[in-house]
């Protein structure tokens, strides 16, 4: 194959019956393919028993799957723009199944943190590039099949730790990362050829600006457009990190315990599952760069309300207020990139952005333990997340007036 190719397929496929089916299936393979984002998670006490190393080595594994995650979602992407998006499904697959085998024997922490490595590798596919895919097959309900596309990296947040759990206590962690890894290549590759059809044509409607104009009305160039996007989604998930990363935590510390927070955090992921899906319809309505501001703001709100607020009961209002604001931040970012760029392309581009919100969340959970460590207090990690988010509302209202003038103007 020599490239997407796909032009000659017929666009009234667009939002068609089988557009939905394809996002059904993508949504599935997202649960499952997701498991390396949350597997390392699990198995960390286990882990290190075994091992007998340091709490703090023992998260290698997990800043591994991380990296592998970002940067797979780049390679990924490119790949799918070139070849269509089995290739890097079948591709990440055996990344999965072979990581998993890999970490099952391994004879010592580095090789299992390599492992790990392969593992995020091969979960990425089904996110930035499952979303920029399924973006080709939807023009009408573009935001809300985004979105659904990505709640796979939820779904799977919710469905397979206590799985993982339940295997881990009554087969041991090695036994349970072989199955992890054969139930990946035996479900997850008869998914992926379900989606060889190549993506239909996309027409133009009439009097819309194609995206090239729009960039030219909007003063930047692709390239600018991408690197503001690239920032704001740094900052916005530097911002979003800090309850995720750091509620249990927060929670230990003002005597509420660990449990209170872990409730809270799921409380959050599933409230984020509504939120993603939710900001799908509205993005439909109003497009994915007021979505993203609108989220922006919501988000930045809802972390003020951290500063002030550390009852119990108030906390938990205050994360599910958080967990329903948050969830549809990054998926506005993909469609963003199909609102402002031309289809094709649309694979490597969402998987820079996501790249750079994996980076903002890693960097924000280091930055608010760090400045934990220095002020002995989360108050003002916090008000450093919201700081971030400042940036995010910059950027994205910045945009929004330019592309309104654009609008206007075309």
């Amino acid at each position: 194959m020599t490239g997407h190719a796909p032009a000659l397929a017929d666009s009234n496929l667009i939002d068609s019956r089988l557009a939905w089916l394809r996002l059904a299936i993508s949504l599935l393979m997202g649960t499952i393919g997701c498991v390396g984002m949350w597997s390392v998670v699990v198995v960390l006490p286990a882990v290190q028993a075994d091992f007998g190393t340091a709490r703090a080595t023992a998260t290698l594994p997990f800043t591994l799957t991380m990296i592998g995650f970002a940067f797979g979602n780049v390679v990924m992407g490119r790949l799918a723009d070139r070849y269509g998006i089995v290739v890097p499904v079948v591709g990440s697959t055996l990344a999965l199944g072979f990581g998993y085998c890999l970490a099952a024997f391994a004879p010592e922490l580095s090789v299992f943190a390599f492992a790990h490595l392969l593992i995020g590798l091969g979960s990425s596919v089904y996110f930035g590039p499952l979303m920029a895919d399924i973006s080709h097959w939807f023009k009408q309900r573009r935001g809300v099949a985004v979105t659904v596309a990505a709640t796979g990296n939820y779904l799977a947040g919710a469905v397979w730790p206590p799985i993982i759990q339940y295997f881990i206590a009554t087969a041991g962690w090695r036994p349970t990362h072989v199955g992890l890894g054969l139930f990946c290549l035996v479900t997850i590759l008869p998914l992926g050829f379900l989606l060889r059809r190549p993506a239909p044509a996309h027409s133009i409607d009439a009097g819309v600006p194609a995206s090239r104009d729009m960039q030219a009305v909007l003063g930047l160039s692709p390239r600018m457009l991408l690197v503001l996007l690239s920032v704001a989604g740094l900052a916005c998930c530097v911002a979003m990190s800090m309850p995720q990363v750091h509620i249990v935590a927060y929670c230990g510390d003002l005597g509420y315990g660990p449990a209170r927070g872990a409730e809270m955090l799921s409380l959050m992921l599933g409230l984020g599952i509504i939120s993603r899906v939710g900001s799908g319809f509205l993005a439909d309505r109003i497009g994915g760069l007021s979505t993203l501001l609108l989220g922006a703001v919501l988000q930045a709100a809802t972390l003020f309300l951290y500063l002030w607020f550390d009852g119990l009961v108030s906390l938990y209002v205050v994360s599910a207020l958080f967990g329903l604001v948050q969830g549809g931040i990054v998926p506005s970012y993909a469609i963003i990139v199909r609102d402002f760029f031309p289809p094709q392309g649309a694979g490597l581009r969402v998987g820079i952005v996501i790249l750079s919100t994996v980076v903002g969340m890693a960097l924000g959970g280091y930055l608010s333990g760090l400045i934990f460590d220095l002020t002995g207090s989360y108050t003002a990690a916090f008000a450093n997340g919201f700081a971030w988010n400042l940036v995010t509302i910059a950027i994205a209202l910045w945009l929004w007036l330019r592309s309104k003038r654009a609008w206007q103007a075309a």
